[in-house]
């Protein structure tokens, strides 16, 4: 049922009119302006942080606010600069339609809105011009016709109608994958996820479950756990976009299913860059068939984003290493077989140069019995959400890993090595995020146009059918802001700050979406039957792990500033 207002259909007899003249050349210039701005930004933070053209932590952290606004202004426009890209590869194939100028359209203006009104950093907190030192005279003069032009007109109560009447029939656009490859692997991997996780997952929250057994043998045999391994060590040798493409499908159906893919991201891409020829030959083509689970046990219970500060030990004894001290919010725990564990080999070295990466074999748990190892133990933290493979605190206390496995054979390499793994899991916890931001878009669609109050669906109602439009605009800007990402890592170029951005994006735009999808189905959304309220508690760990918001815009803010 598509029941839309007057406006709507008023539009699509027009729908052409709604599409500004010269849209992609009105977007180039509104581009170069928003990064004019942005350069004046970056100049005036760097002058607020830096003590003889050096950035000063203190400083750093007295001008917080400031930086991490420099952080979201930069996303921002980076993101504006993915999506116009996307547009003209559309154009040059003849596929850019009425809804992707629309998205586009709609895209600039909203964000552009924010950049030079007030940008939201997170509920309650605003980052603006002002803070930057950019007073009312120059804010003015940063702004052009083309500016102005999309942010008076180009999301407007008729393109967000006419926006909701092109994705009423669950077509959200174009994400411009230009790869048949590609674009079969979204098409097999949406069936899987359609058939085998969709009709059961939300029954696997409410009872608090491990995803089931088989369907990770299915996800094996399909090649997620070893997508982006080379082929010499078994595995598909795929890129970072494939990997994107597919994460997001499967994440699309349940953020647990997406999140399996993680672990062996990550542990494949730590042995991959850092191990010892040995130890690839050893372990990665178990990881890429799926035979062993792996985790990633870095966190500690008081150390969280600082790793300088973690504290678990592994002192070595002739052949073997034995561990001691405590882990937390480690995800898949009890089942895994292998588990990449970072631990302070060097005592007497403080910071991170006393870090090592331990390859901790481990036998599998039961839910009789989940740590059976000697010198190990771990109970279940109960979560929100993001229960399909569940968290656990650990404790060790002398378990025992061989010497072998210390990963490229060289203390004091655990910290450098778990850096090179970043860009590529921050990629795939955004292209998580927008496969639940989808998620949450299509089952809020859904129910708008089933459930019907006043005589009509929700879905004529503007403040709904707004809320969606939004969402289907929103949604392809973290989408291709994240397969940017993956395209510069599949390239071999550094992309640390652009992971950074998709990620801290993505996220924001999941909890977005999942919190505005809720909220049209009213009080039903509340109640847990109903799996928007799963996707709620899903979406909001995407803001916290693989970096808090806070921390990642620091970093980004770092990055840029360093430049």
């Amino acid at each position: 049922m598509n029941a839309l207002p007057k406006a709507a259909a008023k539009a699509e007899a027009s729908q052409r009119s709604l599409i500004l003249p010269d849209l992609l050349y009105t977007c180039d210039r509104a581009y170069n302006t928003a990064a004019q701005a942005l350069t004046q930004i970056r100049s005036n933070v760097a002058a607020l942080v830096s003590v003889e053209d050096k950035i000063d932590g203190g400083l750093l952290e007295i001008h917080q606010h400031a930086a991490h606004g420099l952080a979201w202004f930069a996303t921002y426009v980076e993101a504006l600069g993915a999506l116009l890209d996307w547009a003209h590869r559309l154009e040059a194939k003849g596929g850019l339609g009425e809804l992707e100028s629309l998205i586009l359209q709609g895209a600039y203006s909203e964000y552009l809105h924010q950049i030079f009104g007030g940008l939201p950093m997170s509920q309650g907190e605003f980052a603006r011009l002002a803070d930057f030192g950019i007073e009312v005279r120059e804010r003015g003069l940063l702004q052009t016709p083309y500016t102005t032009l999309l942010r008076e007109h180009g999301f407007s109560a008729p393109v967000k109608a006419r926006i909701a009447a092109l994705i009423a029939d669950g077509h959200f656009g174009d994400p411009g994958l230009e790869d048949e490859t590609l674009t079969l692997v979204r098409e097999q991997f949406r069936r899987f996820a359609e058939d085998k996780v969709v009709p059961h997952c939300h029954e696997w929250h409410l009872s608090d479950t491990l995803i089931p057994l088989d369907v990770i043998a299915q996800m094996a045999e399909m090649g997620v756990f070893g997508l982006t391994v080379a082929e010499e060590y078994g595995g598909l040798g795929m890129g970072k976009t494939a990997m994107c493409v597919v994460t997001e499908e499967l994440s699309r159906a349940y953020i647990g299913v997406g999140s399996l893919g993680t672990r062996s991201e990550i542990a494949a891409e730590l042995i991959s860059l850092g191990g010892t020829e040995e130890q690839k030959r050893q372990w990665l083509p178990r990881l890429a068939s799926g035979e062993i689970l792996p985790t990633a046990v870095f966190t500690e219970p008081n150390t969280g984003s600082d790793l300088a500060s973690l504290r678990s030990r592994a002192e070595r004894d002739g052949d073997t290493y034995r561990v001691t001290g405590a882990k937390t919010w480690i995800t898949h725990a009890a089942r895994s077989d292998l588990m990449t564990l970072l631990v302070r080999t060097n005592p007497q070295e403080g910071g991170y140069k006393g870090l090592s990466m331990l390859l901790a074999e481990k036998p599998r748990g039961s839910d009789e019995d989940p740590f059976p190892a000697k010198g190990m133990a771990g109970g279940e933290i109960k979560v929100l959400g993001y229960r399909g493979m569940k968290e656990y605190e650990l404790s060790f206390d002398g378990f025992e890993v061989p010497a072998a496995n210390l990963l490229g054979s060289e203390e004091g390499q655990g910290f450098k090595q778990l850096m090179a793994t970043f860009e590529s899991a921050r990629i795939q916890t955004a292209a998580r995020a927008v496969g639940v931001a989808q998620n949450a878009m299509e089952v809020g669609l859904r129910y708008a146009q089933d459930r019907v109050q006043f005589g009509k669906p929700l879905y004529a109602f503007p403040r709904v059918h707004g809320k969606l439009a939004w969402m289907a605009v929103e949604t392809m800007v973290a989408r291709q802001l994240t397969y940017r990402a993956g395209r510069e890592k599949d390239s071999g170029r550094r992309c640390d700050i652009e992971a950074g951005m998709a990620k801290l994006l993505a996220a924001r735009v999941a909890w977005s979406n999942a919190d505005n999808a809720l909220q049209v189905h009213g009080g039903n959304g509340y109640a847990e039957e109903y799996p928007i309220s799963r996707i709620l508690c899903d979406a909001r760990i995407l803001n916290i792990f693989e970096g808090a918001a806070e921390i990642q815009a620091h970093v980004i803010a770092r990055g840029l500033l360093s430049r």
